[in-house]
């Protein structure tokens, strides 16, 4: 550097004599430049003892630490950089502050895998693998874009039987054409070979962004590594293998009697933006030791996400790969009749349960919404019928004008008057009743005659809002789920794809 400067002093007064000395200033930094290379080189030797180590600890599994192993690694620099991202949503202040601790089922197992499709440093595909006579049943989305995975999934779920499910997280492969289905058939194949099913019996799903073509050969290469390490104590792994935008996975259990055996239900799910199931980015995959016929399985399924997840919104948006699956397997119920009648009154026990847990993966899933800090029930009596009423709610539920009131945590109940008017179902505006809280603010059409908002500005502070709506025609009620809208919001949606 110091060179420079002294041919730059001479370059004044002699223009000419200048050019000869370009040829000195130029050995300088030549001489320096190998150093600098060898600096670098030896870099590359101080990674290269690092990757070699990852192998010791499993030599039998060469391929799958490679895929798995390393880069859980490697994101230790890398995890730094997602932090900025990471800041505009933490965990969501509405999580669980318990996750439920899922027990194993026997002969399910569960594997992951990191295969960096687009998330560095975290596992991005899952495998459950089923026992054979598992019976399957689903419910998909009602989107006309729906990706090539749930045409699959919705095309083999009508022969009942299920012995792998493969998701992956972080490409939805929706709008893709022929690529997204051939990437699908080569999935399918690969997952019946490795566990000896036929291609009938498998379902794929894949989760993240539409429109970008997904190459088969890391989820191929993840199905090996995730049966190689399948387990059936790994559900929260599986839960969180799946996670898009989702700040906490999403994890339920319950149990109950059936002719002396203990039955249990174990349900994962995924979801935080793209929410507004029409039936389900949301997954859900509920698997059950109970011995179940695959036709009551399907009846069980879709009144089970009518109660749940299709009365859940986060944002209006119903996505392309919305899918809600169950399984049985029938090992817990190997010595008693399977369960195949709605009328067995055997039934209703089972009923209750999965009803409970769906709901409390549906409330999950709201409560994660993107950029959330209010969970919002919204209860509607009054309507014409329970459809009548759920859609009512539902508009509530999505208008942006009533969810960023209650962000601001401002008691506008004149919000909740306009979204009923406008939802297109009978109301008597002269009967309409609103109550926040356990408060009523408006009856008989008007505001309640000498009304405090004190206790109700108190109510909207807090993080569960209750909204109680009676429209005044008729017995059918409904109550929906569902959040504020945020700043966050539109922080993480405007980040998405980078």
């Amino acid at each position: 550097m110091p060179t420079k400067k002294k041919s730059a002093v001479k370059k004044k007064p002699v223009a000419k004599k200048a050019a000869p000395k370009k040829a000195v200033v130029k050995k300088v930094p030549a001489k320096k430049k190998p150093v600098a290379k060898k600096a670098a080189a030896k870099k590359p030797a101080a990674k290269k003892a690092v990757a070699k180590k990852a192998p010791v600890t499993k030599k039998v599994a060469k391929k799958a630490l490679l895929t798995k192993k390393t880069p859980v690694k490697k994101p230790a620099a890398k995890k730094a950089a997602p932090a900025k991202k990471k800041a505009a949503s933490p965990v969501s202040p509405l999580a669980p502050k318990k996750f439920a601790k899922l027990p194993p089922l026997e002969g399910v197992d569960i594997g992951t895998a990191a295969t960096g499709i687009k998330y560095k440093g975290r596992d991005d595909v899952l495998v459950i693998r089923l026992p054979e006579g598992t019976t399957a049943a689903g419910v998909f989305t009602t989107s006309k874009t729906a990706s090539a995975p749930v045409e699959l999934c919705r095309e083999n779920v009508k022969g009942g039987k299920g012995r792998v499910v493969v998701v992956n997280s972080g490409n939805s492969n929706a709008f893709t054409g022929k690529a997204g289905v051939d990437t699908v058939n080569a999935t399918v194949e690969a997952a019946a070979r490795a566990v000896g099913a036929r291609t009938t019996e498998v379902y794929v799903a894949s989760t993240g962004v539409i429109g970008q073509p997904l190459d088969p050969k890391p989820v191929i290469s993840g199905i090996g590594s995730a049966l190689f390490d399948a387990d059936e104590d790994n559900w929260d792994a599986a839960a969180r293998a799946i996670m898009t935008t989702d700040t906490y996975r999403k994890v339920a259990t319950r149990s109950v009697v059936i002719d002396g055996a203990k039955v249990t239900i174990n349900g994962i799910a995924k979801g935080s933006g793209m929410i507004a199931p029409d039936l389900a980015t949301m997954l859900a995959y509920v698997v059950t030791d109970a011995a179940i016929d695959a036709s009551l399985l399907q009846t069980l399924v879709a009144d089970g996400a009518n109660k749940s997840f299709n009365a859940t919104t986060v944002d209006s948006d119903t996505s392309t790969s919305d899918t809600l699956m169950l399984f049985a397997t029938g090992t817990a119920m190997r010595s008693t009749f399977m369960l195949s009648s709605a009328a067995d009154p055997r039934v209703a026990t089972f009923r209750a349960a999965l009803d409970d847990l769906l709901l409390d993966l549906a409330h999950q899933v709201v409560r994660d919404g993107e950029g959330a800090t209010k969970f919002i029930s919204i209860a509607v009596s009054g309507a014409e019928s329970v459809a009548a009423a759920r859609r009512i709610g539902l508009v509530i539920a999505n208008s942006p004008l009533v969810k960023t009131a209650i962000a601001g945590e401002d008691a506008n109940w004149g919000r909740i008057v306009m979204a009923v008017g406008k939802s297109g179902e009978a109301a008597d505006r002269d009967r309409l009743a609103i109550a926040i809280g356990g408060v009523a603010v408006a009856r008989d059409g008007q505001v309640v005659a000498g009304y405090n908002e004190a206790p109700v500005a108190k109510h909207m502070k807090g993080t569960d809002i209750q909204i109680e709506v009676d429209v005044g025609v008729g017995s059918g009620a409904a109550t929906v789920w569902t959040c504020d809208l945020t700043h966050g919001y539109i922080s993480i949606n405007a980040d998405y794809r980078s």
